[in-house]
């Protein structure tokens, strides 16, 4: 069986802070015996201002924070999912959100970028959000194969919407990792039950990696990264604090479940395409 980790952090404005810890992260996790590693969503650079990405933006192929994923892998002999980075946009005063998935001999093997974008105001805090300013959605499903299985990527707000995984579930979809940074207000209320029926309708792993804590620009994320089975059991979990969790990807366990509960099989209506 192999391991799975999620790595969870709380960056900030300055970049090369934030890939020595995520090093440091990585490099624990792959002592620790994972195989595959997921960085949380926007592990790079959580700026003062939205548009502190758009300033780093790197061209799709180079870059150093793309080196950096590219070099991480290789060295620890591990797939990286690498959260989310700044990629160049077709609008210039934007980016794409692209969770880039390298290989253990650190070469990627795929992108995507996020498609559903988080544009909302929190009453109970005043706080608002509107990535729509500053990144361009993406339209494609990302599923690959894997040494570990069919893994599908997705990020943050995109756990709100079901008929993506089914989309993934259409493409046989196994485990699926979830770059995050879940605000505060709305991780308390709706994280955990998003993740675990993401795993449960789909009968697949979730690894959810998640930006978690209090952040320069003010805002608090959080955290409570996780990895759940297609049964729904949270196997490993981070309430707070930097770290990672770590779990056994049990392959047997999934073709059993799906076996003995064959709840994909019985879908009687298909969703339309995004």
């Amino acid at each position: 069986m192999s391991k799975m980790a999620a790595i969870q952090m709380a960056s900030g404005p300055n970049l090369n802070a934030n890939l020595i810890e995520a090093t440091r992260l990585i490099t624990m996790a792959a002592d620790a015996g994972a195989e595959l590693v997921v960085l949380p969503e926007n592990f790079a650079i959580m700026g003062l201002s939205e548009f502190d990405k758009v300033k780093i933006r790197e061209a799709d192929g180079q870059g150093a924070i793309q080196d950096f994923l590219n070099e991480q892998a290789a060295k620890h002999g591990v797939w990286l999912v690498g959260g989310t980075i700044p990629l160049a946009a077709h609008d210039a005063d934007k980016v794409r959100s692209a969770c880039l998935l390298i290989d253990a001999q650190g070469q990627r093997v795929a992108r995507y970028d996020k498609i559903h974008l988080f544009d909302v105001a929190l009453p109970d805090t005043g706080e608002r959000y509107v990535e729509s300013e500053t990144i361009e959605e993406g339209d494609q499903v990302v599923v690959v194969d894997t040494p570990f299985g069919r893994l599908g990527l997705a990020i943050c707000y995109d756990l709100r919407f079901p008929e993506l995984f089914r989309q993934m579930a259409g493409q046989g979809v196994e485990l699926i990792a979830i770059p995050a940074a879940f605000t505060a207000i709305t991780g308390a209320a709706h994280w955990e039950p998003l993740v675990r029926a993401r795993a449960i309708e789909n009968l697949c792993y979730v690894i959810a990696a998640g930006q978690g804590g209090y952040h320069v620009n003010g805002h608090e994320t959080y955290g409570d990264s996780m990895i759940v089975d297609p049964w729904g059991r949270v196997l490993d979990r981070l309430p707070s604090g930097s770290g990672f969790v770590l779990a056994e990807l049990d392959m047997g366990n999934l073709e059993s479940t799906r076996r003995n509960f064959p709840v994909l099989e019985h879908r009687r209506m298909q969703c339309a395409a995004t």
